[in-house]
């Protein structure tokens, strides 16, 4: 099991030079050696070491969860998709079983086809993610021969989403009482037969990365996060799963097609090493029993309508809607208010979750690996950042509200006219 060492030594407070303070501060980010999204991390080193890490967050807001507001159920769904393209399905899945949930109070319930083509969406779109990370993590640490393989294994399951959607991004799959679309033979055979091919290369993959130096040297005893540390800052998903934590929606908190016989075959995957190179197994063997999950689920799919017509309001609730996306847990809580429009969409991402241990993991890396420490979670900035607007002029008694738009617009006004940067 791997252990953190990290020595840090203060020196003494003198003039002499030789005794100046032995750490100093660099940053990394927000315009990225690793991400195209910003994110600040100011890294504290003593020599080539990171003995802290303070992470900067807030570049990236969109605005989604106040839109939201003013737009019906269904619209909603297309806008949820955009709160990440990698993980658009998840997202709005999110939301539909937020809404049926508040409409189950009518004795709603969607057809049960429909929740086997969410969940098996759903795991293709969690093959497609993890392929492209492995990838992503493969050019990181030079191995490009890898990165360029992995790819191309990866249009086999983007070709299946393009097939059964019409897109290769947001699959606009769901909608509230069902799917938009339905499977055909022709692509449960494409599928079966996709899936077959993926299976075979990713043990292939699998097996590289357990024997191949070129990938153990540069991952295994970096990023370390011990179970425990994992727990106390409440790692979620892969990440947490790769620090022995046998943690996953899908089979904690079923939800969908998993909640049905399809629980009694899941599998958990976990690994013990507690490193990058430990996120990186557990990333390769969730995309074998995906593949797994795919087959069972097409196996199974029972007949019946995709679509059932839901009522036009939605009773007065409040749910929380918990599911597992590619990079964790992800929660849309929902408050209806008997109208087709939510009153409040409150979005938590699980990047959002896995920030605080990716602090904790850069400590005692050397700089040079901490961009592969950094990519191991996958991280989202854009739909893991978030707002808080300081409404009085005391920052150490600050008090947090929710803004009108009208008042938001106030404060960007004052606070634009105040901060001028091209003042003579």
């Amino acid at each position: 099991m791997a252990e953190k060492k990290i020595v840090k030594v203060d020196a003494p407070k003198t003039g002499c030079v030789a005794c100046m303070p032995r750490t100093m501060e660099i940053p990394l980010g927000p315009q990225h050696p690793a991400l195209k999204e910003p994110e600040h991390f100011l890294l504290e080193v003593e020599g080539e070491v990171i003995v802290n890490a303070t992470p900067r967050i807030g570049y990236v807001h969109r605005g989604i969860e106040k839109l939201a507001e003013t737009k019906t159920y269904s619209q909603n769904l297309t806008l949820v998709e955009r709160v990440c393209g990698i993980c658009s399905h998840i997202h709005s899945i999110s939301l539909v079983n937020a809404t049926e949930t508040a409409l189950g109070l009518e004795g709603f319930k969607p057809p049960e086809r429909a929740e086997y083509i969410r969940t098996i969406v759903s795991e293709l779109e969690r093959i497609h993610s993890h392929i492209l990370w492995f990838g992503v993590a493969a050019h990181e640490i030079g191995f490009d021969t890898l990165f360029m393989l992995s790819w191309r294994d990866r249009e086999l399951t983007m070709d299946i989403l393009e097939d059964i959607s019409g897109n290769r991004v947001n699959y606009a799959i769901n909608e509230v009482g069902g799917t938009r679309r339905d499977l055909s033979e022709k692509q449960i055979a494409r599928m079966n037969k996709y899936m077959d091919i993926t299976i075979k290369r990713l043990k292939r993959y699998t097996e590289i990365c357990l024997k191949e130096d070129t990938i153990r040297l540069r991952t295994q005893g970096i990023g370390v996060l011990l179970p425990s540390t994992a727990k106390k800052l409440c790692a979620v998903g892969p990440t947490a799963r790769a620090s022995g934590l046998k943690i996953d929606i899908r089979y904690d908190d079923p939800y969908n097609a998993y909640a049905g016989p399809l629980r009694d075959i899941f599998n958990v995957i976990t690994y013990d090493t507690n490193d990058v190179f430990s996120r990186v197994v557990v990333r390769l063997l969730e995309i074998i029993e995906a593949c797994k999950y795919v087959k069972w689920l097409l196996a199974n799919l029972p007949d019946g309508p995709v679509f059932i017509k839901p009522p036009r309001k939605v009773p007065e609730a409040h749910v929380l809607s918990r599911t597992e996306a590619p990079r964790g847990e992800l929660i849309h809580y929902l408050w209806s208010n008997n109208t087709n429009k939510p009153y409040r969409l409150k979005i938590t991402t699980p990047t959002l979750a896995n920030i605080l241990s990716v602090a904790e993991m850069l400590k005692g890396d050397y700089i040079a690996d901490s961009t592969i420490t950094l990519a191991s979670i996958d991280p989202c900035f854009s739909c893991e950042d978030r707002i808080i607007t300081i409404i009085n002029k005391d920052r150490r008694k600050a008090k947090v509200d929710n803004l009108t738009m009208d008042q938001l617009r106030k404060y960007s006004r004052e606070w634009h006219a105040k901060n001028k940067r091209w003042k003579k």
